[in-house]
């Protein structure tokens, strides 16, 4: 009798095995809606749910939830199309300069940059200015006269203007630090193209940056060459 008595206990220790395969396969439904939600298909979801709900909850209970209403609202639709209108218009104006700089063989100096801020035109500082100088140089300003034309859009779009140098420091007596030099140069450039009557002076702002910006290492010349610029930053409209 005592023997017997053992067995039986041994296999009551093993009912256990119920509820944990319950569970696990509980969980396995639960990462399958996960997986099936993930995707958005209002249809599948309704079909998974149905399924779900009949095998484990006698067709009703925890799974029973309508699908969330996924459907873009009005505003959400209309700024998604001014996204993706704004980034083509940029983008044929990308392609527009591009052209510019191709034809007359600027691309050691500028070249340009779709970002998620806007079409940024970078200039390097020795296609506009002379060594520690923020007078643009007399054959720079025919190339600024002709950007000026390519910011002319419909709609406007506002522009920043921004100066850069690199970190070895001014030393002359015009400008007291880097910060000067970059901000003046990006003021000169901007009045040129302020020059066209057909750009809004409120649309277009100025700023120095200094050697604070780097987009590459100051420790060789080359780098140093490619941190003194002036970018020209064209906004998308759904900035404005």
């Amino acid at each position: 009798m005592g023997r017997r008595k053992k067995y039986h206990e041994e296999h009551i220790d093993e009912t256990w095995l119920i509820p944990y395969a319950d569970m696990l396969t509980l969980l396995l439904a639960l990462f399958i809606v996960l997986f099936a939600v993930s995707s958005v298909d209002a249809e599948k979801y309704q079909q998974l749910m149905v399924t779900f709900n009949d095998s484990f909850q006698g067709g009703s209970g925890v799974m029973e939830h309508p699908m969330p209403d996924m459907t873009p609202t009005p505003e959400e639709t209309e700024e998604r199309d001014l996204k993706s209108k704004e980034h083509n218009d940029l983008k044929e104006l990308q392609e527009e300069i591009d052209q510019y700089i191709a034809k007359n063989n600027l691309s050691s100096d500028l070249e340009t940059k779709l970002t998620e801020d806007g079409l940024l035109l970078t200039i390097l500082d020795n296609a506009l200015f002379h060594s520690g100088s923020a007078e643009v140089k007399s054959d720079a300003v025919r190339l600024a006269e002709t950007i000026s034309n390519m910011l002319i859009t419909d709609p406007a779009r506002k522009i920043v203007v921004a100066g850069h140098t690199d970190n070895r420091q001014i030393s002359n007596m015009n400008f007291e630090s880097n910060w000067d030099l970059s901000a003046q140069r990006a003021l000169n450039f901007m009045k040129i193209l302020l020059e066209n009557e057909e750009l809004d002076p409120r649309n277009l702002s100025a700023t120095g940056h200094g050697e604070y910006q780097p987009i590459a290492t100051n420790e060789t010349e080359e780098g140093r060459e490619r941190n003194r610029r002036v970018e020209v930053l064209i906004l998308p409209n759904y900035f404005n």
